[in-house]
């Protein structure tokens, strides 16, 4: 008489949904709790573009047409440049303090993470833009040809593609002073090449190559169209969606380089 010997069954966890908005509300909540305890990296987020614009008026005082000329650049350029340091050194200090390491063992997905992330600094990042754009254009006089809102639209975009390269970047630096390193290899290369100080097509030849694959080059682009032209131009809504399409790409990239272990 043969015995029938239970085989052991293995029950698989529940499928965790690979982006859920719950997940990412209560990601982005959690993120702008912790940022509300640091008054400082705030203040570096919404006022530090404001002071910037703001001197730079009146380091061109006697040549008004100047600061138009370059002002609309550096509306999109200074929230880039400081979205990226906070973003990158909030990061890493959750990185290294074991948080995310604990966050990654609950069941919540990578995308959840850094879509949540993304949300929390996005949203600091429409109340920079908006300050910024309003600053340069109601009170500091900048002449635009155009309507100011899609001067701000881009403005949004670039703080948001600082905030995508800052979650990127925190992923290979180890710790804070390594994150700021990154910076002049990120940011400073984009800055030389966007062609806020001479024409793209005045540079050498490869060196107006490399600037067609940096999105920084497409948010100058853009600002220039808003400055020059009174109507959208189909070379604005290009500009704008390559921008939008980069901070997609690096929002991605960032998922990607997201480890389940501190770094």
């Amino acid at each position: 008489m043969t015995t029938a010997i239970p085989t052991a069954t293995t029950t698989r966890p529940p499928t965790v949904p690979p982006v859920s908005a719950a997940r990412t509300l209560a990601t982005a909540a959690r993120v702008l709790r912790q940022l509300r305890h640091d008054p400082r990296s705030i203040a570096l987020m919404i006022l530090v573009p404001c002071v910037m614009l703001f001197l730079l008026r009146y380091v061109f005082d006697g040549s008004p047409r100047t600061f138009d000329s370059i002002g609309a650049s550096l509306l999109g350029i200074f929230p880039l440049i400081t979205m990226f340091l906070v973003t990158s050194i909030a990061t890493l200090r959750e990185r290294t303090s074991g948080t995310l390491e604990r966050l990654l063992a609950m069941p919540l997905g990578k995308a959840d993470l850094i879509a949540g992330y993304a949300l929390a600094f996005g949203l600091l990042a429409v109340v920079q833009s908006a300050l910024a754009t309003g600053l340069a254009v109601r009170f500091l006089g900048l002449d635009i040809a155009g309507s100011p809102w899609p001067l701000l639209l881009i403005a949004l975009l670039d703080a948001l593609l600082g905030t995508a390269l800052g979650l990127s970047v925190s992923a290979f630096a180890a710790s804070e002073f390594q994150a700021v390193q990154f910076m002049p290899a990120v940011i400073f290369p984009q800055l030389l090449l966007c062609g806020l100080f001479t024409p793209r097509p005045a540079m050498q030849p490869v060196l107006e190559a490399v600037s067609d694959v940096l999105p920084m080059s497409y948010a100058v682009d853009g600002m220039n169209q808003v400055l020059r032209h009174p109507d959208l131009t189909g070379d604005f809504v290009r500009d704008t969606l390559i921008v939008a399409g980069c901070v997609l790409l690096v929002l991605a990239l960032g998922a990607a380089t997201l480890r389940r272990r501190t770094a």
